[in-house]
């Protein structure tokens, strides 16, 4: 009876002890004696933290020594120490957080906007024309840290959804979600990614540089093997807005900036009263675009009234009738704080933006909070300005530990972003998750993974959408492929396919071995590339395969709206050096060996043949050409060098392609390739220049333009397959820089020119006709337009060149463009439509007396824009 009551006392001793290792107790408001909805309480600098439930109560480990703060949106926020006589439970009083700025003098009541005698207006010349005075860059050297934090989270979500559904009997699910001290509604971060930057700058020579010093991420962008997607979209659609730049990029467009030398024609402006802001006297000043379905901002102006007219802090969103996209709010706060020297600079930049993809979908919260600290103005070491690329990342920069976080981390991180491990865990422990990853993986990504959430993948299936397609000569033709990661080795990479056609009966193969000289995270084509790769491949292809930017095999690119019966079986092998810099530049060089054989109404005939292989396959029916019929070979070994420069262009990277996301940047290309005759036994000697530049022009509230202007030459004399082909698109699908109403290989050239013009104006006219504007469509103008022309040399029309041994018989449906009269076909789309679909209505002007000729069509494609 004794042992039992010593452990009776035991039991009673240890629970209350664990009783006394806990804090808890009830948050009310300190007026009205209502209790607060999901209050918090927390260890700052401990990162430990616990969310109150909906009757204000709350429970949180008891550290001794340790400040304990309470705080919930819209209240002052109150600290206490623990210490040993804290009591068990500590029931707290908030006081609503009242805190304004001071009215002074109201100056101006609102009424019929007059830019003329306007003292708003006249006061805001002078502020853009002080800005020049008050620039950084009139340093010879001046440098700050910058701590970032994007957090992506589900928004508004309702206690009525807590308690049931999804959430329900999910205690750990329900412990991640917070209230939003931004919009005060209940959220759920699902990721986080945190960087810290040094930015240098130096007067003479001039050079600009951000070297990024720590940087982690965490969320659902770890379920995926790409996840970098996420993060780096982030970025570059909420990107830092520099105020005093005169145009702001933001949601991948520009918006002009109120304080920008445009800024007065785009705008109204308004000068509401004085304030004081940090005891610092400030004109207010709230502003608007003259028209708000334009893409521009409204808000609020805090100048300083002194002779500095320095921004002291600025409030942004958009105007409610704007016609962005999946943005239902975004908020932007910026303010200036005064150096020791007298100066002032920016530091803090926050923005929460609200989205909504689609009504059935769960809206979105994107905050991206932002401190700048450490302005220096003190000489910089020469080598911390080395190299050409304006953005660098030390090696370490991915691996740094917890002091360094505790050191830079100017905001301290919520309860749901610092638990965020913890919560993905969570996540991939849930009942069938590992079919639903199966699924979003192969549905966002196109390839299929052979790992496990315990073993990362080290071989994908894939690209899916290639395993079923059709063609001319195969007919419906079936492919496996795949590739190794980076989870299997960080340099070397294999990949391929296997292909069958039903009909040809024939095998076809790729195989690709890729050595990278830098390690990958994934792939080897991820920025910077350098890699060193060769490949073999026996396939059947159409000239104008090679102008489609996607896979051949693309089963939504076989819908053609015109038969392309011309094609050709091809062996290649392939040996390609890829070498990108940081700043932009990229230098490629490939040696090639290839044997083309013709196939269908494709054929090889020199001029000098005796046999008319142009006649007999002519004379055959669309059936019978379908058949193969050995229509001659040709060899070609040739060596390629390119350089492209594309400065300041960022990627995203997904496992079947690189695509570029900041388009703003120029491009220019400069590729020139020598063919070597009697090398690996190559047929032919030639030299092929071709050079192009792309750039976007932004037209403010009227759109953007792009422009592409391509030219080259071959310079020698060669058969057609070495001529120079436009670029034509054959799908029904949407392809950049090519044409859509010219057939395959139906102008033959060894001089030409092309340019490609299209105006987005994004909305500007159809967003202002009445009921037509409710849709938000889009207007899309373009031109395209190719001069070409055949040399004497290279014509096999002309009396002097009959039996060339060199040039060639043209293939029917090849045509010789008339140099004085260059080929145009206009371009008049709208997209938005259903903010996804992009619809163009395509028209040729010209050449239409050719017999292939198709005078009008209409193509497609799936875009998402803001």
């Amino acid at each position: 009876m004794t042992i039992k009551r010593l452990h009776i006392i035991i039991l009673l001793t240890m629970l209350s002890m664990a009783v006394r290792a806990q804090i808890s107790g009830v948050i009310i408001d300190a007026v009205t004696g209502d209790t607060l909805l999901y209050p918090s309480a927390s260890y700052k600098g401990h990162h430990i933290a616990v969310s109150g439930d909906a009757t204000g109560h709350y429970s949180i480990a008891r550290h001794e020594g340790w400040v304990l703060t309470f705080s919930a949106v819209g209240y002052q926020s109150k600290n206490i120490t623990v210490t040993a006589k804290t009591p068990q439970i500590v029931n707290i009083k908030l006081k609503p957080d009242t805190k304004t700025l001071a009215e002074v003098v109201v100056k101006q009541k609102r009424g019929k906007y007059s830019r003329k005698d306007n003292p708003a207006v006249e006061l805001m010349k002078r502020v853009v024309a002080a800005k020049k005075k008050t620039e950084l860059a009139n340093h010879d050297y001046y440098q700050y840290n910058k701590y970032q934090k994007i957090t992506l989270a589900v928004n508004d979500i309702q206690p009525s959804d807590i308690d049931s559904g999804f959430f329900a009997k999910k205690q750990w699910l329900i412990d991640q979600i917070e209230t939003s001290p931004y919009n005060y509604k209940l959220i759920l971060p699902v990721s986080v990614d945190e960087t810290v930057t040094q930015h240098i700058y130096r007067k003479n020579p001039k050079s600009e540089k951000d070297i990024i010093i720590g940087e982690q991420s965490s969320g659902v962008n770890q379920l995926l093997s790409t996840g970098d997607i996420l993060n780096t979209a982030l970025k570059d659609v909420f990107t830092d807005i520099d105020l005093y730049d005169d145009q702001i990029r933001l949601l991948q467009y520009p918006f002009t900036s109120p304080i920008g030398k445009n800024a007065v024609a785009f705008y109204r402006y308004y000068i509401q009263d004085t304030v004081y802001v940090d005891r610092d006297l400030c004109y207010h000043l709230e502003f608007l675009p003259n028209n708000q379905q334009d893409f521009g901002f409204r808000g609020d102006l805090y100048i300083l009234a002194d002779s500095t007219l320095h921004v002291k802090r600025c409030e942004l969103t958009i105007p409610q009738r704007s016609d962005v996209n999946f943005v239902e709010n975004l908020h932007v706060t910026q303010e200036y704080t005064k150096l020791p020297n007298g100066e002032w600079v920016l530091s803090l930049d926050d923005m929460i933006v609200e989205m909504k993809v689609a009504s059935f979908l769960s809206k979105a919260l994107v905050t991206r909070t932002t401190r700048l600290t450490d302005y220096a103005f003190d000489m910089l070491p020469k080598q911390l300005f080395k190299g050409k690329a304006v953005k660098r990342r030390e090696a370490n920069a991915n691996m740094r530990d917890e002091a360094f976080w505790n050191q830079y981390r100017t905001v301290e991180l919520t309860k749901g972003e610092s638990g965020m491990n913890a919560f993905i865990h969570r996540i991939e422990q849930l009942k069938g998750f590992k079919y639903i990853i199966f699924g979003l993986r192969a549905l966002i990504e196109n390839f299929v993974e052979t790992g496990d959430l315990n073993h990362p993948s080290k071989f994908d299936i894939g690209p899916v959408n290639t395993v079923v397609t059709s063609n001319f000569i195969d007919k419906l033709r079936f492919r496996v492929s795949g590739q190794t990661t980076a989870n299997l080795n960080k340099h070397w990479f294999f990949s391929g396919y296997v292909a069958r056609g039903t009909h040809s009966r024939k095998n076809y193969y790729k195989g690709d071995v890729t050595y990278s000289f830098n390690k990958k995270d994934y792939l080897p084509r991820e920025f910077p590339k350098r890699t060193l790769s060769f490949s073999s491949t026996y396939d059947v292809t159409a000239p104008s395969d090679k102008f489609v930017h996607t896979d051949k095999d693309n089963v939504f690119t076989a819908f053609k709206w015109a038969p392309v019966d011309k094609m050709m079986f091809y062996n290649r092998q392939l040996l390609q050096f890829d070498y990108e810099q940081e700043w932009g530049m990229k230098t490629t060089l490939e040696l090639k060996t290839e044997e083309n054989e013709a196939a269908g109404r494709l054929f090889f005939q020199p001029l000098n043949a005796s046999v008319d292989i142009a006649h007999k396959i002519n004379s055959l029916s669309q059936s019978e050409v379908g058949d193969y019929i050995h229509n001659g070979k040709i060899r070609t070994t040739e060596f390629t060098l390119q350089f492209q420069l594309a400065p300041g262009r960022t990627y995203i990277n997904t496992k079947q392609r690189r695509i570029p996301m900041n388009l703003d940047a120029p491009v220019f290309t400069l590729r020139h390739t020598v063919g070597i005759k009697g090398l690996l036994g190559g047929d032919y000697a030639y030299n092929f220049s071709e050079g192009s530049i792309y750039k976007r022009f932004w037209m403010n509230s009227w759109g953007k333009i792009d422009t592409y202007i391509k030219a080259g030459a071959q310079w020698n004399k060669v058969p057609y397959p070495l001529l120079i082909m436009p670029a034509a698109n054959l799908s029904y699908i949407v392809q950049d820089e090519t044409f859509n109403l010219i057939n395959n290989m139906e102008f033959l050239n060894d001089r030409y020119a092309s340019l490609d013009v299209s105006w987005d104006m994004n909305g500007k006219i159809l967003n202002r006709i009445p009921l037509l504007k409710k849709l938000k469509w889009r207007e899309y103008f373009g031109v395209k337009c190719l001069w070409g022309m055949l040399t004497d040399k290279n014509n096999p029309t002309l009396a002097r060149n009959a039996g060339d041994p060199t040039l060639m018989v043209f293939p029917e449906g090849c045509y010789i463009m008339d140099s004085k009269r260059p080929y145009v076909e206009l371009v008049a789309g709208v997209h938005n439509i259903f903010k996804i679909l992009h619809v163009e209505f395509v028209h040729r002007c010209n050449y239409s007396y050719l017999p292939i000729a198709h005078r009008n069509g209409v193509r497609m494609m799936v875009r998402m824009t803001f």
